[in-house]
């Protein structure tokens, strides 16, 4: 039996954050070392004392997610992003994966049209000739 308890895989990140709390009036830089559309897991200078509801600020995002502090080792906090949350980022996931079908079929389509371009300029080169 597997000890894995999460409901979706997170994805290795690097990614530099600063949480939020106490009324957006304390702030402390973290790193996300990695990060799903539940939850992740946040890295600090030190050991750190958070409330247990926070703002997690992504600045490569320009996105701010609501979490809920899940644990604490040493430097390391573990996040729950609430359901709400994770529903309006899996929307925005299904929007852009929508979009990226929608683009890759078109670039297909203007490669076939591309193709046909050029096989009627080559035949009227030919026939030119």
């Amino acid at each position: 039996m597997s000890s894995e308890r999460r409901v979706e895989t997170r994805q290795k990140s690097f990614l530099r954050g600063c949480v939020y709390f106490n009324n957006r009036r304390c702030a402390i830089d973290c790193l996300i070392r990695d990060i799903s559309l539940t939850g992740a897991r946040l890295i600090f200078p030190g050991k750190v004392s958070l409330p247990a509801v926070i703002d997690l600020y992504i600045p490569h995002k320009e996105q701010t997610l609501k979490a809920e502090v899940h644990w604490h080792h040493g430097d390391e906090v573990g996040i729950a992003f609430p359901d709400s949350g994770a529903r309006a980022s899996r929307s925005a996931d299904a929007e852009l994966a929508d979009r990226m079908k929608r683009l890759e079929a078109e670039v297909v389509a203007l490669k076939k049209a591309f193709k046909r371009l050029r096989a009627d300029v080559a035949s009227s080169a030919e026939e030119a000739a």
